[in-house]
């Protein structure tokens, strides 16, 4: 029998991480000679070494001890790098277990394959230096910093069996989001969870300053995360002798702790579990740890200046190759690897076997169970639109109704993210099936709080919302995440991560498909009239639009039916990102559930009963609206022009699916020209009202045979106003889009028609000043037909 505690293990350990440090300086530097069986030449060695070595030799250690504890508690266990650019770990650690050259057999496990394992870090046609998504075990890059602690939360969480192993730097933990991470505690059940173990990685530098929580006493470190709810312990030192019992112990005990936990929270129910201390690991090593100590008389080791490549030896640069020998030698490769360059028996050995390998747990690549949602039919909440507009409703509302199906049908996968809003953003109809699931302490007067739910929105940071659902949709199961449109750019470069993880994770057929991840925006730009300035931006939608397109979607739905069929579609998608712009507040409904499955399908649709001519015949004027109030306002202004222009041809088109607009050499769904032209014709005027930014219908135009659009969207005016008044202020409203049309259809012959406009608006002007309300032509408009 084992014994994982014993020196003689615990000298296997550190052979074991000797050699992934190894190979990690290797990768930075050789791309030859990866024995070093003879001196080292100029072609021996990288041109620009490129990479960080500061934070490698600490994230080698705990990896191995990982090992240790897996091998010892046969545990379901992956890793999360939370340091920037500390690829070498991942890459080096799934080398020496055998899953890399299982996964990438041109990496063989002997000197070849050492050779190319250093050649590609870092280099063209190679891999990055962080852990990408070509990197084995990885869920998690770690080029953008802050979301280790919200990822590892998101993937435990309905996986009870499952650790996340969570390094994170010094220089992480210093960001707003990954401050706002420690209170993941708050959200894990240890009845239906997994288990999250931080290890706080305090070296002591970042690029060129020292990190805060390094240069705090180890009292104060305590306060702080006991007073967060961590119960946290310390691993420090530089020598590895002594280091090495303390980790283990350190880590026996956490892990027994955890288990403990668990098995006591599990012989009760789920909601009646509390909120445990959970242990965190406080682990003080030097930055650079076993590297160089010092250069050119400046401290190395222990200094921010080991952070990426600590001395300067190149193929152009061979005066010090010497330093950099002596520093490879120093880990006694010789006792590590054959002569044919495979690892030695013995150390392969310490290696956990099959999925136990942290490099190829199933949760990192796609799930442990991945499966379908078991979608309700969503057309059983459709409201009747037979006659259009007659039936005032709101979207979200109507969909709360959906998503509450969802969340029944679908108990263990399926989850909604927010931050502190879903009930503002009107889905309390979810809560007549689940909870919020919240584990601090409850008041009497709390609403829908308990430890179990579905919902997770207890916490006012859309950083920790939105890499909760990342966390969970890359573990392979699904959710949304609801939140303000204009908050949504706080999570913007969140969302491109996530976009660039799914575009180069789609390369390797190693990865299984992710579920789509979903954003719902609502309390939109133009229904922030009470919030006023700082909550109207729709530029999310232009962000977003800017990515590859296979991997983005733009849904404007005008309506609840609309909406419903859009996340009926979007929730059963893979490989992109969702984007869906809904409305909260009181709407007329327009859309049938047939129609709003065409605009699903067809992506825009031309709408018979608001068009004056057959779909079939040519139009005088093309009117095109894509968002709610768009919609609203578009509709409302063909009816004003065709009772002052009874015999002008008017087509109508509703557009969903914003992005198939685009041409096919931009978005390979886009229309093909012939398809553009049935809609929008090759001369005629188009009035397009649209709830974004002017330049992305002009884009989509730039490159189709009518130019002749008018651009209604948002212009960056605004203010606490009335809800029209907010239309007004981007001439969105249907009496500026009806005076543009008639404008560019009739010229001169207009000009009565454009003063009445005008007049109007003025009234309007002083009517909302004096009143505080909109006019009646605008509250009491209803659609009449045509």
């Amino acid at each position: 029998m084992t014994d994982f505690s014993s020196q003689d293990y615990l000298d296997k350990v550190d052979a074991y991480w000797r050699a992934a440090n190894y190979l990690s300086v290797g990768q930075l530097y050789l791309k030859d000679n990866p024995l070093l069986e003879r001196p080292i030449t100029a072609e021996d060695l990288k041109v620009h070494p490129i990479g960080h070595w500061g934070t490698i030799a600490g994230q080698n250690f705990v990896y191995a001890h990982l090992n240790r504890i897996i091998n010892k508690y046969d545990l379901n266990m992956f890793y999360i790098s939370g340091p920037g650019h500390g690829g070498q770990v991942m890459v080096s650690n799934s080398y020496l277990d055998g899953s890399y050259s299982d996964i990438y057999p041109k990496i063989s496990a002997d000197k070849h394959g050492i050779k190319e394992l250093f050649k590609q870090f870092s280099f063209p046609g190679g891999i990055a230096s962080h852990a990408a998504p070509e990197t084995p075990g990885s869920i998690h890059e770690g080029g953008e910093l802050g979301y280790a602690l919200s990822h590892a939360t998101g993937a435990i969480l309905d996986n009870p069996e499952v650790i996340a192993a969570t390094v994170i730097g010094d220089g992480e933990s210093e960001t707003g989001p990954l401050a706002a991470g420690w209170f993941s505690n708050t959200f894990i059940n240890p009845v239906n969870d997994g288990a999250v173990l931080p290890i706080l990685y305090l070296n002591g530098g970042k690029i060129s300053n020292p990190t805060i929580l390094s240069r705090k006493s180890d009292e104060d470190l305590q306060k702080y995360f006991e007073g967060m709810g961590w119960n946290p312990y310390f691993v420090e030192g530089d020598d590895p002798k002594k280091v090495h019992p303390l980790m283990a112990k350190t880590l026996d005990t956490v892990i027994e702790e955890i288990k403990a936990i668990q098995e006591t929270a599990r012989k009760h129910p789920a909601e009646e579990a509390t909120m445990p201390k959970w242990p965190v690991i406080l682990f003080r090593t030097p930055k650079g740890w076993t590297g160089p100590k010092e250069w050119d008389h400046e401290k190395i080791e222990g200094t921010f200046r080991a952070h990426q490549v600590p001395i300067p030896v190149d193929a152009h640069h061979m005066e010090h190759v010497d330093k950099l020998v002596d520093w490879l030698k120093s880990y006694h490769p010789e006792e590590l690897f054959t002569t044919e360059g495979k690892l030695i028996d013995e150390l392969k050995a310490m290696a956990p076997k099959g999925d136990r390998r942290m490099s190829t747990n199933p949760i990192t690549t796609g799930g442990l169970d991945p499966k379908p949602l078991v979608m309700p039919d969503w057309k059983q909440y459709a409201i009747d639109t037979t006659n259009p507009g007659a039936i005032m409703a709101q979207d979200m509302i109507v969909f709360g109704d959906h998503a509450r199906d969802i969340v029944k049908e679908n108990p263990t996968n399926f989850r909604i993210f927010g931050p502190d809003e879903t009930k503002s953003n009107r889905l309390n109809k979810v809560f007549d099936v689940t909870d919020r699931q919240w584990l601090e302490p409850k008041n009497s007067d709390d609403e829908w709080q308990s430890s179990v739910g579905r919902v997770i929105d207890g916490q006012l940071s859309e950083h920790q919302a939105e890499g909760f659902l990342e966390g969970y949709v890359l573990t392979g199961r699904h959710g949304f995440f609801a939140s303000y449109e204009s908050f949504l750019r706080v999570v913007d470069s969140m969302l491109t991560q996530h976009f660039k993880w799914m575009r180069k994770a789609s390369e390797h057929d190693w990865r299984k498909p992710y579920p789509a991840l979903n954003i719902i925006s609502t309390s939109t730009v133009f229904q922030q009239d009470h919030n006023g300035y700082t909550h109207q931006d729709p530029g999310i939608l232009t962000h977003l639009a800017e990515k590859k397109p296979e991997f983005i979607r733009e849904y404007l739905p005008a309506d609840a039916n609309s909406l419903m069929a859009v996340m009926d579609h979007a929730l059963q998608d893979e490989e992109v990102i969702n984007l869906i712009v809904s409305s909260k507040h009181p709407r007329p409904q327009f859309y049938s559930a047939d129609e709003a499955e065409i605009l699903v399908k067809d992506g825009l649709k031309i709408i018979d009963w608001a068009s004056t001519v057959a779909e079939d015949e040519e139009p005088d004027l093309v009117v095109a609206a894509a968002g709610t109030e768009p919609n609203l306002e578009a509709l409302a202004a063909v009816s004003i022009l065709h009772q002052a222009f009874p015999d002008l041809n008017i087509r109508f088109v509703n557009v969903v699916d914003l992005l198939k607009l685009r041409h096919p050499s931009i978005d390979p769904r886009g229309l093909t020209n012939e398809e553009f032209n049935r809609y929008f014709t090759k001369d005629k005027p188009i009035l397009f009202a649209f709830h974004g930014y002017e330049n992305m219908i002009r884009d989509i135009f730039f490159d189709r045979e009518n130019h002749h659009v008018l651009i209604h969207g948002y212009r960056e005016n605004g203010d606490i106003t009335t809800p029209f008044d907010m239309r007004v202020f981007s001439e969105l409203d249907r009496f500026h889009l009806a005076k543009d049309a008639a404008k560019h259809v009739f010229g001169e012959e207009a000009k009565d028609f454009i003063a009445q406009m005008e007049n109007t608006l003025a009234y309007h002007h002083d009517f909302i000043r004096e009143h505080g309300e909109d006019i009646p032509e605008v509250t009491e408009w209803t659609w009449t037909a045509l």
